[in-house]
């Protein structure tokens, strides 16, 4: 019981994410967040697609604001093209692979721990590279950790402060301050 009950709470926190998102950019940007099946994906409107769709893995929540980070990142030219014309390795990075993942990783992860905390959500660092067994480097977790500090000090993008504005009312969440993100040993 207490399983199920626990993934219905999952499930409804992951359907206010949802709501909260669409709410302030499906009609204003013309996007919106979207349960997917497998890989995550940005899809810019088309011929057969209305709007900009971010489309998170599984319905998972820590899926939902990672893929969300990174539209955020994405400037307005990005955001016309399908996954930001982005790179991407697949999992079974090398190690030259994995570093440069984690360059362009870093900024993207500090949103997420933002969005996160604005949840109050555990925000965990991803390597996203099971299957190498290169984990998430010590170098990694210290710029993204430096990356929150310069983000919460700087003034924040309108699409950004916007959500982090309207995660914290819907979540019941005081808004993020530098004291909440501490780096993990």
């Amino acid at each position: 019981m207490n399983v199920v009950s626990n993934l219905s709470n999952q499930e409804k926190k992951t359907e206010r994410l949802i709501n909260v998102f669409n709410h302030l950019f499906l009609i204003s940007l013309n996007t919106k967040l979207v349960r997917g099946a497998d890989e995550p994906l940005y899809t810019p409107k088309n011929n057969q697609q209305a709007f900009n769709c971010i489309i998170f893995a599984h319905g998972y929540f820590s899926s939902a604001l990672h893929e969300i980070s990174h539209w955020l990142v994405a400037g307005a030219q990005r955001r016309t093209l399908e996954d930001y014309g982005y790179w991407y390795q697949p999992d079974g990075r090398t190690e030259q692979q994995q570093q440069a993942f984690e360059v362009g990783e870093i900024k993207p992860q500090a949103i997420e721990w933002i969005l996160s905390n604005a949840c109050g959500h555990v925000f965990h660092f991803s390597a996203d590279n099971l299957s190498s067994g290169l984990g998430i480097s010590v170098n990694f977790k210290r710029s993204v950790h430096c990356k929150v500090i310069e983000l919460l000090d700087a003034e924040k993008d309108n699409r950004m402060q916007r959500l982090i504005e309207a995660l914290c009312a819907a979540f019941n969440q005081d808004y993020p301050q530098k004291k909440n993100f501490i780096l993990p040993d």
